[in-house]
């Protein structure tokens, strides 16, 4: 067994401030990545900044990242942090921000590395081959997270998720990029909206339930999932809108988020992951919606014994009382059938998906999951 965690977390109220000098001591400049407007509304934007000017750093900001960030913003991204003479990243928000900041510190590391040592730049097109290239030297400029959501805990993971238009899905990068330093603070929590908060849940949820049943799960990861899943029950009321959120939800939902992150940088994810990109691709479903929407047929072809601890951890009887809270959170989703067989042509060819489970999915029980044929 291998436990793997190079993210130093710090998990408590006003933690920017409380570690800013840490947050410091990672560059002389930092290249703020967020998206629009969230960041400063729930006030972490704010917080970087005094934590930043405390310690005499100096920081631009890149605030252009939309939901599930292309590639072409991430070299827009590189481009402006080049323009700055950043030496460091810190990506504030969700898994878009955070993962999209992982994406332009490696970029901005092969551009300075191509000055090094070829003396001459990188085209756009040669990073986008560099990006997905296997074989690439995965080093990156030092990273910092500050998550403003809890879902993806991409503040502990080395993934980085993006929107590949020319093959009209999400890929994740082969490299592995890990923040060196996670700041994570409930308080954030409290400007998301409740469908944000059900969203980026039922992510975290599906990132605790697929990495428990991951073929690569040990003690440990599973350890982490159930312990994950215990906190997230915790907070199960306020998704259902059967009352409001205190501050200990807020610190619950985060750390449950932190934990399903520390969960699949293990193990990965497995096929509700993998079966989402398309449909969040192609009908701009979030991304925690569409994860959930595969959840269901996932429990069903894994079976009710391996299925029981997670139910258990997370305050559900059984599957059926599971697809209860589904549809009391989601009323209405519908996938049509064009994208289905989409995503289902996509994955049966994908090896490493269907082998990514403890139990055997061959083309066939593939159908059910999906939820055709």
């Amino acid at each position: 067994m291998k436990f793997y965690m190079p993210t130093k977390v710090y998990d408590e109220s006003n933690t920017v401030a409380a570690h800013a000098a840490e947050l410091a001591a990672l560059g002389s400049k930092a290249l703020i990545v967020t998206g629009r407007h969230s960041a400063e509304k729930c006030g972490a934007l704010q917080d970087v900044k005094d934590a930043l000017e405390s310690c005499g750093r100096t920081y631009c900001h890149f605030n252009e990242i939309e939901e599930n960030p292309s590639t072409q913003t991430i070299l827009r991204g590189a481009a402006f942090g080049e323009e700055e003479g950043v030496d460091f990243v810190i990506g504030i928000g969700g898994g878009s921000p955070m993962d999209a900041a992982k994406a332009i510190a490696f970029v901005l590391k092969k551009k300075a590395d191509a000055r090094k040592l070829d003396a001459r730049e990188l085209s756009d097109e040669e990073v986008l081959a560099i990006m997905y290239d296997k074989t690439a030297d995965p080093g990156a400029l030092p990273v910092a997270a500050v998550p403003t959501t809890c879902g993806t805990g991409s503040e502990v993971t080395g993934v980085a998720v993006l929107t590949v238009h020319e093959k009209q899905t999400k890929i994740s990068m082969p490299h592995r990029i890990f923040p060196k330093l996670a700041l994570v603070d409930g308080k954030y929590l409290q400007a998301a909206s409740l469908s944000m908060l059900c969203n980026t849940a039922v992510d975290a949820f599906a990132h605790m339930a697929e990495s428990y049943l991951s073929a690569k799960a040990d003690v440990y990861s599973r350890a982490l999932a159930l312990e994950g899943l215990r906190i997230w029950s915790e907070s199960k009321g306020v998704l259902l809108a059967e009352r409001e959120p205190s501050e200990a939800d807020f610190e619950n939902m985060i750390r449950a988020s932190c934990f399903g992150g520390m969960a699949i940088a293990q193990t990965g994810t497995a096929l509700p992951h993998g079966l989402s990109y398309i449909v969040t691709y192609d009908l701009a479903m979030p991304h925690g919606m569409a994860c959930g929407y595969f959840l269901p047929g996932f429990f069903r072809a894994a079976g009710e014994v391996r299925c029981e601890p997670i139910f258990e951890a997370a305050g559900f009887t059984d599957l059926a009382d599971f697809e209860a809270f589904l549809k009391t959170v989601y009323p209405s989703v519908t996938v049509p059938e064009e994208t289905l067989m989409r995503t289902y042509n996509a994955l049966a060819v994908n090896e490493a998906r269907l082998n990514a489970c403890c139990f055997p999915v061959d083309p066939e029980s593939l159908k059910g999951i999906v939820g055709i044929g």
